[in-house]
């Protein structure tokens, strides 16, 4: 449990956990049924096509890319961008047989006109940022406005976005008042009738890490109740299990279990691990991955940090002292 933490995926298994970097659809071809939109804080294209009618993603060189049917999503396979697109970095071997020049081999990939990929003409794909960015990044920067372009029969339409360079956040200042509120919140274990309080805490730093959950599977792309649950099994089981770990142990302080404070301390350890810490990128990021404003991203994350690190503290202070007393009023034999 105390392992170093993995980060909490979404849909994608290289979904980021934060980015300086927003992308934005500006303007999408206007037919009913056909929806654009990006996901994963910008490292995705969705498309879905409800038109009834076939729509085409053309590639890097013009080729046919995907074709979104009415019955599925289908991927030629002597396109590059086939093979290009499946990772965010882009570092997909492409194979010698794929040539943008030939006629489409068309392979199904999914049996619902809904597809997301990694399009790399929307996102920054060096580690280095544009010069512009290096001689000021304290600034808000335009680094291009993108088109991907799409083919309705013998017609082509584009989508149209830009992508902004958004100056970070200072990381200290959140890990700061993190540390700070751990300390607070750990130091209620020195006082015996605090109990509540920090039963408390726990009991509601579990809702904020499933809210956070839940916030990344929408932004993943995920659509209505089913779409969430599938999501949160998938990719959130850790801060999902973690958090209800959480509830439990407060729970069970309140009742004044004999485990309470053990409990305390290994459900405040592992929620604060794996649905805080696992997390914490949005604290040096100006792009969340999450439908709201990345500062409410960053204060949820900070706050189940905090309240699951102090609780943990404040678990192990009770368990010490109960382990000091139980020795003092033991006999020692001769």
């Amino acid at each position: 449990m105390l392992a170093i933490p993995v980060p909490a995926y979404a849909h994608g298994a290289d979904a980021p956990d934060g980015t300086n970097y927003r992308t934005a659809v500006t303007s999408a071809p206007s037919l009913a049924g056909l929806r654009v939109r990006t996901v994963e804080a910008g490292a995705r294209l969705e498309l879905v096509n409800r038109t009834g009618r076939t729509i085409e993603v053309l590639g890097y060189d013009g080729e046919p890319y995907l074709e979104v049917r009415p019955d599925g999503v289908y991927e030629n396979t002597n396109s590059p961008a086939t093979y290009l697109n499946d990772s965010l970095a882009g570092d997909a071997e492409v194979p010698s047989t794929a040539n943008p020049t030939l006629p489409p081999a068309w392979r199904k990939a999914a049996g619902e006109p809904v597809w997301r990929w990694h399009d790399h003409r929307t996102h920054w794909m060096s580690a280095t940022p544009p010069p512009a960015v290096q001689s000021d990044p304290g600034r808000v920067h335009r680094v291009r406005d993108w088109v991907v372009p799409l083919r309705d029969g013998v017609t082509t339409m584009d989508v149209r976005g830009t992508l902004d360079w958004l100056p970070p956040p200072s990381p200290g200042l959140w890990w700061a008042m993190c540390l700070l509120a751990a300390i607070g919140v750990g130091a209620l274990g020195l006082w015996r009738r605090a109990l509540p309080i920090i039963a408390a805490v726990a009991i509601a730093v579990g809702p904020l890490a499933i809210a956070y959950a839940v916030a990344r599977e929408l932004d993943a792309g995920a659509d209505g109740f089913g779409g969430v649950l599938r999501g949160l099994l998938i990719g959130q089981v850790w801060p999902i299990l973690t958090a209800l770990a959480a509830v439990a142990a407060g729970i069970a302080a309140l009742a004044r279990r004999a485990s309470a404070d053990f409990a305390l301390a290994l459900g405040g350890t592992c929620v604060a691990i794996f649905a805080g810490a696992a997390n914490a990128a949005v604290f040096a990021r100006a792009i969340a991955p999450v439908p709201w404003s990345a500062t409410w991203a960053r204060v949820v994350v900070a706050a189940v940090l905090a309240g699951g690190a102090g609780v943990a503290i404040a678990g192990v202070i009770r368990l010490r002292a109960a382990a000091t007393s139980w020795q003092g009023a033991t006999p020692v034999p001769e």
